[in-house]
């Protein structure tokens, strides 16, 4: 039975209890690596079928009072905006839910937030329905999916990366990230199973629907998945260690803050070009290009593909060169992309489809470490809390507001301004790791 303090229950005991019984049972980095990729996928893809929609459906049936698709689709991505905002505050609050009810308490909770929030979205009236409540419902549930990733960080990266051998820290760091591309990949299936299917009229009254009933399901399997490690008498471990115990966030801004800043803007280049591969091109093909949509879904799904690789790649290389020069390499290689990429999209069909495969393979060499380079400066004691704010701020100021300026920057100016647009991402990112390593030798 849970430990009732004067907080209220907690699930603290029955997770000691639970790593008592399989004391015995050590589990293996593998069996970690399975939880890490099945959790950090639940999660995008959730974000992901949130994404598709903004630019599939929402401008429609939400905003069909605006003059045109294309600031319809505008409209939609300053919802989307909504959740990065969010996902810092979730963090506060969930982290404190950690101390006090313990880190199963928090992930039920997050989890069956995130889940209920975006299914709860699959039940929303149009605008010719409810009017305005229907905005008001769909900012809300984006909010809520916001909030509750920011509580749905269980540190099994941690976990993972801290069971890795000291000469493969690369190749563990990448796994979490694999995460990625395979939600985005299911959340493109699903949809574009329904777009190619069905009539626009069948899709925008019933089919988009689908996609967000899946994601609680989703959510209710990762969910067992991350608590059966949470269990483990590994994380137990770790955590009486205070490697993964959640401290005050006040505690890690003034121990840490600068470290908080600097990790902020080591992975931007990365997440500057996240939202860029998967979410614009699609806002941009429905509004300007005459590729059936269907049709280049399945090309962004080839895409995601081709990221996964590229993530794997990641490990090997960062192994082999470290992680900190893999960085860099690959923020050069953004910025160089940032020239070519708008070319790409301007060049028709054809094009549009090479700025999608050929910008996945570009970002799963970058995001494959991106993630693993925001906890290596925090102490024992603040990595997990420190690591968690660091990488709300990273996707807040890199990618939260990315389809949104890159969408109305290009339809007012130009392509172009998407490139200098990710070309601030990787120079930020150069500049991050050009000053902290001078910390570094000053310390």
């Amino acid at each position: 039975m849970a430990t009732t303090s004067h907080y209220g229950p907690s699930s603290s005991s029955l997770e000691r209890d639970a790593r008592r019984i399989h004391d015995d049972k050590p589990v293996s980095p593998s069996s970690i690596a399975i939880g890490v990729v099945i959790g950090r996928m639940s999660e995008f893809f959730d974000f992901f079928v949130y994404g598709l929609a903004s630019v599939l459906v929402f401008p429609q049936l939400i905003f069909p009072f605006a003059p045109d698709r294309l600031t319809g689709t505008l409209y939609s991505f300053a919802i989307f905006s909504l959740a990065f905002l969010a996902r810092p505050v979730g963090s506060v609050v969930f982290m404190t839910i950690d101390r006090l009810y313990g880190r199963g308490t928090k992930l039920t909770i997050a989890l069956f937030l995130l889940g209920g929030s975006t299914a709860s979205i699959a039940f929303l009236p149009g605008y010719e329905e409810i009017g305005v409540w229907s905005i008001a419902l769909l900012a809300l549930f984006r909010l809520g999916q916001g909030f509750a990733l920011g509580g749905a960080w269980d540190g099994l990266a941690s976990l993972l990366a801290l069971n890795a051998p000291a000469n493969h820290r690369g190749w563990y760091a990448m796994i979490p990230q694999l995460g990625a591309p395979i939600g985005f990949a299911l959340a493109s299936t699903l949809f574009g199973y329904f777009v190619a299917n069905l009539s626009s009229e069948d899709f925008l009254s019933w089919g988009w629907r689908y996609p967000f009933f899946v994601a609680f399901a989703i959510n209710v399997v990762a969910l067992f998945a991350r608590l059966r490690l949470v269990m483990t008498k590994e994380f137990g471990t770790l955590l009486e260690q205070h490697e993964l115990e959640a401290a005050p966030i006040l505690d890690v801004l003034r121990v840490h803050g600068r470290d908080i800043l600097i990790g902020a803007f080591v992975p931007l280049a990365s997440f500057a070009m996240f939202h860029l591969v998967t979410i614009f091109p699609l806002g941009w093909m429905s509004l300007y290009g005459n590729q059936p949509i269907g049709a280049f879904m399945v090309v962004q799904v080839v895409g995601a593909m081709v990221g996964i690789v590229t993530i794997i790649a990641s490990g090997l290389i960062a192994d082999r060169i470290g992680r900190r020069a893999q960085l860099a390499i690959c923020a050069v290689i953004i910025a160089v992309f940032s020239f070519v990429g708008p070319i790409l999209i301007a060049s028709g069909n054809s094009g549009h489809d090479a700025f999608v495969i050929i910008g996945f393979g570009v970002l799963g060499l970058s995001f494959g470490q991106a993630t693993g380079s925001i906890s290596s400066r925090f102490g024992r004691g603040y990595r997990y809390t420190g690591a968690a704010f660091t990488s709300d701020l990273a996707w807040l100021i890199g990618a939260g507001f990315a389809p949104l300026v890159a969408l109305s920057l290009s339809s007012r100016f130009g392509l172009t301004f998407v490139g200098y647009y990710l070309l601030s991402g990787a120079i930020c990112t150069l500049a991050a790791l050009a000053f902290s390593r001078a910390l570094e030798q000053r310390e």
